[in-house]
């Protein structure tokens, strides 16, 4: 089941990059109504089932919330601005970096990584590199994008770290519903400040929002909203790298951008660089429940003369 919902996640965000750059809507736009429309359509079903769970709610819950939600938002603005800017494959690329930026926000925080995951994220960000060499480009236009998606990986990286110690209290429903909801306001009072509309649109516009809405929201992120429990961050972000090459030809086929040559070969790094970070990450949590066993007290033998 673990497999078909990365499946499932991985086809939902790697339509979120051709579809958002193919819609002729503001930047902001986009982002606030297709965190609008999850938080509806994930919220109908949570509300009714889960209010014992809304109530129950405690400040720490409230601050990951919010972390999670703020950087989400400042993410789809540098994001969604970096594919007006650049190639859909090269935001895709930097932006799908938020793997490395887990890797050193765990740094910092004294998470000493493991040696399979370095050598994972190197064979992995190989695979990055041959599919798109990062497309960087010297125009002052494109250069602008890049350095978005970049920062845009950095807030999905705290986005993926604040959701997942959220979920550690919350069920998808709730967690994604408030998540998007708080995401949505944030992007409307951008929307305001910025002059941007968020009504007027063409419908061919309109079906895109919808069309991001269903496909990258509720089938990407909320999918990988769900995995955050039972998966690690690192890991999560590991599987969204194979929205590189899902991207791309996504963009080859429905934008007419050129296709990598080498997005075969670099699928395949991928998908080789994810496996090894996920053998280190069962051994280690294999080694961790031995010693766990191993330092439990041995209770006394009852019975006897």
């Amino acid at each position: 089941m673990t497999i078909f919902l990365s499946i499932l996640g991985v086809i939902g965000v790697s339509a979120s990059g051709p579809i958002m750059a193919a819609t002729a809507a503001p930047v902001l736009a986009i982002a606030f109504w297709r965190n609008l429309l999850g938080a509806v359509l994930m919220g109908g079903p949570a509300v009714v089932s889960k209010r014992d769970e809304f109530a129950a709610l405690r400040p720490a819950d409230y601050r990951r919330l919010a972390l999670a939600a703020g950087a989400l938002a400042l993410h789809f603005a540098c994001f969604i601005t970096a594919l007006k800017l650049t190639s859909v494959a090269a935001a895709t690329a930097l932006v799908c970096l938020q793997v490395a930026w887990i890797a050193l926000f765990n740094a910092l925080l004294g998470s000493r990584p493991q040696r399979a995951v370095v050598a994972g994220l190197g064979i992995a960000f190989l695979g990055v590199v041959i599919i798109t060499g990062f497309d960087l480009s010297l125009s002052r236009d494109a250069l602008l994008g890049d350095m978005l998606a970049l920062a845009g990986g950095a807030l999905a990286g705290v986005y993926q770290m604040a959701g997942a110690a959220a979920r550690r209290t919350m069920s998808t429903g709730t967690y994604t519903t408030l998540c998007y909801g708080v995401c949505a306001v944030i992007l409307g009072v951008l929307c305001a400040a910025t002059g941007q509309p968020i009504v007027g649109f063409t419908p061919v516009a309109w079906a895109g929002i919808l069309a991001v809405t269903l496909l990258a929201q509720i089938m990407g992120h909320s999918v990988f909203n769900h995995l955050l429990a039972v998966m690690s961050p690192l890991v999560v972000s590991m599987i969204i790298l194979l929205e590189i090459p899902g991207a791309a030809i996504l963009a080859a086929v429905f934008l007419g951008e050129q296709l990598p040559a080498g997005t075969y070969g670099g699928l395949v790094l991928i998908l080789a660089g994810l496996a090894v970070v996920v053998r280190g990450q069962q051994r280690r949590a294999g080694r961790q429940r031995l010693l766990a066993e191993q330092a439990a007290p041995v209770p006394p033998v009852l019975g006897g003369d």
